[in-house]
């Protein structure tokens, strides 16, 4: 549990006879916008972004309590349908698990399309779960009214409960979206403390902090097929009253090629230090600690087609 990450403690006290609880799935393809929107409902960053497909690898759980409502968002992968390989069928797998005994779905589609790809994603959803259509991306479209027959042919593709027209970056969007969804969540007791945002550990998020780098700094050239295996999370007392905490953390990033490796690692090494220097940067931040972290990069050719290996860097 990511005990460092949390909002300031709520004042007031709600009786367990007045909450309300449930699980609300985020799903669509690949890109399409899915981590955003968790970290904007969550109010703080749970979940990694980029422009590449694939980001998201977990089904990452974010909580946010409101009022007498607590929301408990799933961030799932997006589905895959190019590449059939251990860790698209590992992650399609994530997927499935996500949607199937959920309160709740919202179904992340970008206004004003509609593709191969999401008509796969629509195909999954049960039809007894109640699905929001999340229209994201919306200040993408210039004039409103070119939105009106794209939803007639949508509402024909699923009954969807509700359009949600919107842009992840638009505040007053993320709180008209939670008012919309707790009436869809049962009266039951919250699962979490007030104060919790996400049931992920910091060794996790050390781990998706260094991929996201690895992935912004190597743009299109590297591909997804790249991991992190962090293989030292260490934690030491403050040394002294009033300094922080520190995190010794040593990485491994996984790439297929000895090409990709000289790839990570730049010229003179210039790459890897700044993929290091900003993971550090940001983790200090989100953990409220010092970090020290280690770097290498190995090749291990093939081991997204490898079921057990797959399983052994830690993917379901």
């Amino acid at each position: 549990m990511l005990s460092s990450l949390k909002k300031a403690p709520g004042d007031s006290l709600v009786p367990v006879a007045e909450q309300r609880c449930g699980l609300v799935a985020i799903v669509g393809k690949p890109n399409v916008g899915k981590s955003t929107l968790l970290n904007a409902l969550v109010g703080q960053k749970i979940s990694i972004t980029s422009r590449k497909a694939q980001t998201t690898r977990h089904r990452i759980t974010g909580i946010r309590t409101r009022g007498a409502t607590q929301f408990v968002f799933v961030d799932t992968p997006g589905f895959q349908t190019h590449h059939n390989n251990a860790l698209n069928r590992s992650l399609n797998k994530t997927v499935l698990g996500a949607v199937g005994d959920v309160d709740l779905i919202l179904f992340v589609v970008e206004a004003g399309s509609f593709t191969l790809a999401d008509a796969k994603v629509l195909s999954l959803l049960k039809q007894d779960i109640p699905v929001l259509l999340i229209a994201n991306k919306l200040d993408n479209i210039h004039r409103r009214a070119e939105i009106a027959p794209w939803l007639k042919t949508m509402h024909e593709r699923h009954a969807f409960a509700e359009f949600v027209p919107m842009s992840a970056k638009n505040a007053k969007d993320i709180e008209r979206l939670f008012d919309i969804c707790a009436k869809f969540l049962p009266q039951q007791a919250w699962w979490y403390a007030e104060d919790e945002l996400t049931d992920r550990s910091e060794k996790f998020l050390a781990s998706e902090t260094v991929r996201e780098k690895l992935f912004r700094l190597t743009g299109d050239e590297l591909p997804y097929t790249s991991t992190i295996v962090i293989d030292k999370f260490e934690e030491e007392p403050p040394a002294k009253k009033g300094q922080k905490r520190l995190l010794r953390i040593a990485a491994t990033i996984v790439v297929e090629r000895d090409g990709h490796k000289a790839m990570v690692i730049g010229d003179k090494g210039e790459r890897i230090k700044r993929i290091g220097m900003e993971t550090r940067v940001e983790l200090e931040k989100a953990l409220d600690a010092k970090v020290f972290i280690e770097m290498w990069v190995k090749v291990r050719s093939g081991w997204a087609d490898d079921e057990a290996r797959v399983r052994s860097f830690g993917y379901e």
